[in-house]
């Protein structure tokens, strides 16, 4: 073991004489307190340590220890339904915070284990060799870590244990033999491996429209959610973990609000499941990192996080990564930075910023598991530019690394319209990815239906700027429809309260009717005004009012009443079409 004695400290970051070698990213423990840091730089005899709790009351000449090994985090079943902090030690269990001074402990509760193998089996590494059927929270499998594969020596009866407790043991390849468990420790900084990257295939299903019918995340993709202050990121972001059609909901709050994180734990128990009307949290882990944290273990939270996600990924599930936000992440990267003395870059970021934004999204992916399951990882980091400038480097350096850009609108948040997503500002790059899914939700039209909502938006913000110096009432009757239609869009499909009971969560299908609705309306729409029907009486039909309210109005046990509405609609138009032609006759 490498040994060491501080000579300097600023805050999270110490300085230690040693005559000892010590590796880079080496775990270290400092002072007589057993303070955990990690090796960051090295300088001849001098090593630089960044400490991942409170260093009140170190000081130089106080000892560091090095253990040899990384920073690694202890994957296992007593994961799901639970809150850590960003080194994943416990911080509550099931929703509710630790006692003041009371100790957090795993490995204490016992799993219910089905062994899948038989002595003299050869298992490879990252094979299966049981499973946890749980009553409180998602089966799990029990994986053979990385980097172990052999013969099966022994395997315990089927039973209660502790994640602690040795299930199997093996006798390797190198000849030693190894006890393995239900859980087991992985490097937060070193992706897990896999057999094969595979390519997208169909998406992450949000229940938000704006997302799915526009801007689609594919399954094991990567997106962003910038928004200035207000802007809804935080409230979004929980309705993905809440509604979205993962296996496995990660939540880190990094550097979040304390209030805003509470608000999750109080909130979060209490939530149903829709997919199985059990409680969400028994799906979910909380990473929790409020901004009075230290900040090292900020810095650390976000690859503690991935790294939960790829342990689940690795077990044949749809993981989603929810990172909220990644500029206060990107914020103590640029603290410890100053404190090493680094030269700043672009608003006084370390240069490396770019790289570390990319080691973290790299980690999504759509793979086949060395189990050869197929998983996926998707990462969804909001982001919080100041003044809500998305050319500040954390939202334009995230932008090369990502698919799925949402930017988030102040103008729309502050006219209470949510999700306050920019429809022309925003963009996806999985469509490419998606066609199948739709065609098979019974609409082969989706991408040109998507194209004509957009053109419809991007043709609305040019019109209103010129209705705004001659009157919408001096403009021509197509460009009245072009404004009437785009409201519609807006209103009727983009606008979606997450506090309704009906409209909170959208289906496919329920989707897919409205967007065929609205279409089918535009083309009516269109062919009356080229009767010379005016564009006020197509605004007064009482039709109209169902339109604008069938996201409220029909549920998703009421599909049928889409075929009632379209009914309505040609009914108004062919009345409406027919007394114009009795008019001029």
């Amino acid at each position: 073991m490498s040994h060491a004695t501080i000579n300097w400290i600023s805050e999270s970051v110490l300085r230690a004489s040693t005559h000892r070698p010590f590796r880079v990213n080496e775990t270290a423990l400092v002072g007589h307190q057993n303070l955990l840091g990690e090796v960051i730089r090295i300088n001849g005899d001098e090593v630089v340590i960044q400490v991942y709790e409170d260093t009140s009351g170190l000081r130089p000449g106080d000892p560091v220890a090095g253990t040899g090994s990384e920073l690694s985090v202890k994957l296992g079943p007593s994961l799901l339904g639970n809150i850590f902090d960003g080194l994943l030690r416990p911080l509550a269990s099931q929703g509710r915070f630790a006692k003041p001074g009371a100790v957090q402990t795993r490995g204490e509760q016992r799993y219910p284990f089905k062994p899948s193998v038989s002595t003299g089996q050869q298992l490879a590494a990252g094979s299966i060799f049981g499973s946890i059927n749980r009553t409180d929270a998602r089966s799990q499998r029990c994986l053979v870590p990385p980097g172990c594969e052999g013969e099966v020596v022994s395997v315990v009866d089927p039973g209660d244990y502790d994640e602690d407790h040795p299930l199997l043991l093996m006798r390797c390849t190198t000849g030693d033999e190894r006890e393995i468990s239900m859980a087991h420790r992985w490097p937060v900084r070193q992706p897990r491996p896999v057999a094969a990257h595979l390519p997208m295939e169909g998406p992450l299903f949000t229940g938000q429209r704006v997302l799915d019918s526009l801007f689609p995340l594919a399954c094991g993709g990567r997106a962003a959610m910038p928004g200035g202050f207000g802007t809804g990121k935080t409230v979004l972001q929980e309705t993905l973990a809440k509604w979205c059609d993962a296996d496995v909901i990660i939540y880190v709050g990094c550097g979040e609000r304390g209030n805003e994180m509470a608000g999750v734990l109080h909130e979060f128990p209490q939530l149903e499941d829709p997919n199985t009307g059990r409680p969400l949290m028994e799906r979910t882990v909380i990473i929790a990192n409020t901004s009075n944290m230290p900040v090292a273990a900020r810095e650390a939270s976000i690859y503690t996080a991935v790294t939960v996600g790829e342990y689940f990924r690795d077990q044949g599930m749809r993981v989603a990564l929810m990172a909220d936000s990644t500029s206060r992440w990107a914020e103590a990267l640029r603290e410890l930075s100053g404190r090493l003395g680094e030269l700043p870059s672009e608003a006084g970021y370390p240069a490396y910023l770019s790289s570390r934004q990319a080691d973290f999204y790299e980690r999504a992916a759509h793979v086949r598991t060395l189990n050869g399951d197929v998983g996926s990882l998707s990462i969804i980091g909001a982001v919080s530019p100041p003044s809500a400038d998305f050319s500040e480097p954390v939202t334009t350096h995230t932008k090369r690394y990502v698919r799925c850009f949402w930017a988030l609108d102040a103008g729309r948040a502050q006219a209470r319209f949510y999700p306050a997503i920019h429809p022309l500002q925003s963009y996806s790059e999985d469509i490419e990815f998606l066609h199948e899914f739709w065609s098979e939700q019974g609409n082969p039209q989706w991408a040109a239906q998507r194209r004509r909502f957009l053109e419809l938006l991007e043709e609305q913000s040019r019109l209103e700027r010129m209705a705004r110096i001659v009157g919408k009432d001096a403009l021509p009757p197509r460009q009245q429809l072009v404004l009437l239609c785009a409201e519609l869009v807006n209103e009727a499909f983009l606008r979606q309260s997450a506090f309704s009971p009906v409209d909170r969560h959208c289906s496919a299908a329920r989707q897919t009717a409205m967007m065929q609705t609205l279409v089918r309306l535009f083309d009516l729409a269109g062919a009356a005004v080229a009767q010379q029907v005016s564009v006020e009486s197509i605004r007064t039909l009482p039709v109209m009012r169902q339109l604008l309210r069938m996201g409220e109005n029909i549920g998703e046990d009421q599909l049928e009443e889409f075929e009632v509405l379209a009914g309505n609609l040609e009914a108004a138009f062919t009345e409406l079409t027919g007394s114009k032609s009795s008019d001029a006759t």
